[in-house]
């Protein structure tokens, strides 16, 4: 670890922290939510948020956007969406005998993909090509997508009517999925005052570019990862697979089907972020377990019997951590 990469963390630190201020401007508590965000732009993985309608997923998405130099996309899913509307489409101009390219919402830095289990099968793959591999086909032409390229989605988890359950594999295309609660009585009353107020609405201004979020990037690559830390990672990922060998018996029944290595790879990736917004050039296990129920939880299918218990796939992410031995 060199001196050079511990002064870097703690420049990204003090920015990110600016960052945060900014969009604090306009929202209202929900702070783990926006570190969250943060975490997920700095690793560059997308990240779904779901929670019940009014608790500002929409406006901090938004906001973050506006705070950040980019071009920035707002996608309202809808049942009856085609591809098209998604990724765009090829235009045949008659007169010339030819085709143009009409690119679509999903060419943009910062992608807000409103209430995205209400897109159909086939605006969801089209989607996922655009998440995975950075790029659109569009006819016999592939288009890169421009970095920082962001995918937050938003999804209502109490509405059935309209709406698709997301693929697994869509799913687990996803870095984090952030559950978002309720504000407190004291944080509702500040947003009574700064919403409904007689002052204006608040806004945020451009703070940081996106060559800086790049920038940023790259130094969070750079995190020492020791051995130990990685070995506890794929430990408690293989425990959501085998319990048992884990020492967890009592959870065999609970789980369907546990995380794919993607996920021992988004618990480096997101950790590494976490240590640099700490102001370290390190991870430690402390990181691995803060994040680990935001990049477990959607990767975990829990089984019928679990529902049935009434338990959920942070119960089972809850005592893998418990009892998973921390180096």
């Amino acid at each position: 670890m060199s001196d050079r990469l511990t002064e870097d963390a703690t420049k990204l630190q003090g920015r990110f922290a600016s960052l945060k201020s900014e969009v604090a401007k306009v929202l209202v508590g929900q702070d783990d939510m926006l570190h969250r965000l943060l975490l997920g732009l700095l690793a560059g993985g997308h990240v779904l948020l779901e929670g019940v309608p009014g608790l500002a997923k929409t406006l901090v998405v938004r906001t973050l956007a506006d705070a950040i130099e980019g071009t920035f996309s707002r996608i309202q899913f809808t049942p009856d969406m085609l591809p098209g509307d998604v990724v765009g489409t090829q235009i045949y101009n008659p007169r010339e005998g030819n085709y143009t390219v009409k690119k679509g919402p999903v060419f943009g830095n910062f992608i807000l993909a409103d209430e995205i289990n209400r897109a159909p099968a086939k605006v969801q793959s089209a989607l996922l090509e655009a998440m995975q591999e950075k790029q659109v086909t569009l006819g016999d032409q592939t288009f890169k997508l421009t970095e920082p390229f962001l995918v937050l989605a938003t999804m209502n988890p109490i509405e059935q009517e309209g709406t698709y359950a997301l693929p697994e594999a869509q799913l687990d295309r996803f870095m984090l999925k952030i559950k978002v609660g309720y504000p407190t009585k004291d944080d509702e009353v500040r947003i009574l005052d700064r919403m409904a107020g007689s002052g204006a609405e608040p806004t945020a201004n451009k703070v940081m570019t996106t060559a800086e979020i790049m920038e940023a990037r790259d130094v969070v690559r750079q995190v020492f990862v020791d051995d130990k830390v990685k070995r506890y990672a794929v430990d408690l990922v293989a425990a959501t697979r085998d319990p048992k060998a884990a020492g967890l018996p009592q959870l065999a029944t609970l789980i369907d089907n546990g995380a794919s290595p993607r996920a021992s790879i988004a618990l480096v990736k997101v950790a590494k972020a976490h240590a640099v917004l700490s102001g370290r050039s390190y991870i430690s296990p402390h990181d691995i377990k803060t994040i680990a129920h935001d990049v477990l939880r959607h990767r975990v299918l829990a089984s019928y019997e679990a529902e049935a218990q009434g338990k959920t796939t942070d119960h089972v992410i809850a005592q893998i951590l418990e009892n998973v031995p921390v180096p």
